[in-house]
């Protein structure tokens, strides 16, 4: 198995089934955890130096922090109910105490903070949606903690890409600390498929070569992105869902598409526009 993907196991006494550090993905941001809790399981996460975002991936539950509490929040039993989730953003020196009223599973999503904004609820309200592209690189985009949100490092983001669809398409990168052009961003995507018995495909690679892989990847996993481009592929019969988190030394999302393939976005949206104007009013 590529050293890319990180796969998901059975869920631990704490529930946890899957785990990124700085240390074993061999970079400086992000840090990554999944839990898959019962009904009842409480899980407790102190921040340290870090600002966590807590995805409520599915289920309900409490949460609260040092000096925040919300009651019953979340809405969906599957990511694929398509509805935007409940988070919650956690500052350094804090924590998070959530337990689930149903069984639960979420994300803890950490990068580098400086502490400059408190905790706070993330809403189903708060969270941008968006459909990205045109054609069969259309997908639909959950803006969970995006750039125009305050936080000091992260960036997350969840991504529904229908069957038969690409996304993270044109293939793009963000690896260069060259702004205003391009930002230096390390970046999980943690997946889930519809059924679950299927797979994704995903490539990562760079402009020389040096990193050229094309991974399979299944329900439960995660794949790390150090460098180098990374689009994605949903196969026939499958729709995929996976959640992003991108740090870096910079928190904005400058990026380059591979200019051998930049093409394909402006003659979808061609298309998609020359559609629109031969409907019928």
């Amino acid at each position: 198995m590529s050293t890319l993907i990180v796969p998901g196991s059975r869920p631990d006494e704490a529930g946890l089934v899957l785990r990124v550090t700085p240390e074993s993905a061999g970079w400086k941001y992000i840090g990554f955890e999944v839990y898959a809790l019962s009904k009842g399981q409480t899980l407790k996460k102190h921040t340290g130096d870090q600002e966590v975002c807590i995805v409520l991936l599915t289920g309900i539950a409490h949460a609260a922090t040092a000096r925040a509490a919300w009651e019953s929040i979340g809405q969906r039993m599957n990511v694929f109910e398509k509805v935007p989730p409940y988070a919650v953003y956690v500052p350094p020196g804090d924590h998070c105490e959530v337990t689930a009223v149903t069984d639960v599973e979420l994300a803890v999503c950490r990068a580098p903070g400086k502490g400059t904004y408190p905790a706070r609820l993330i809403s189903p309200a708060d969270v941008g949606v968006e459909q990205r592209g045109a054609g069969n690189i259309e997908r639909r985009i959950h803006n969970i903690l995006p750039e125009q949100q305050p936080a000091d490092s992260l960036l997350v983001v969840e991504v529904f890409t229908p069957e038969g669809h690409w996304s993270s398409y044109p293939p793009h990168k963000h690896d260069q600390d060259n702004l205003p052009h391009e930002s230096y961003l390390e970046e999980t995507y943690y997946y889930k498929i519809n059924p679950g018995h299927g797979f994704a495909v995903q490539r990562v690679y760079t402009d020389d070569r040096s990193l050229d892989e094309t991974l399979t990847v299944h329900d439960g996993d995660a794949v790390l992105v150090p460098k180098g481009y990374h689009p994605v592929s949903a196969p026939p019969g499958y729709d995929v869902y996976y959640l992003n988190v991108m740090a870096g030394p910079v928190r904005t999302w400058k990026f380059q598409n591979d200019p051998a393939h930049e093409w394909v976005m402006a003659s979808k949206m061609a298309s998609r526009q020359d559609g629109r104007e031969g409907d019928a009013p």
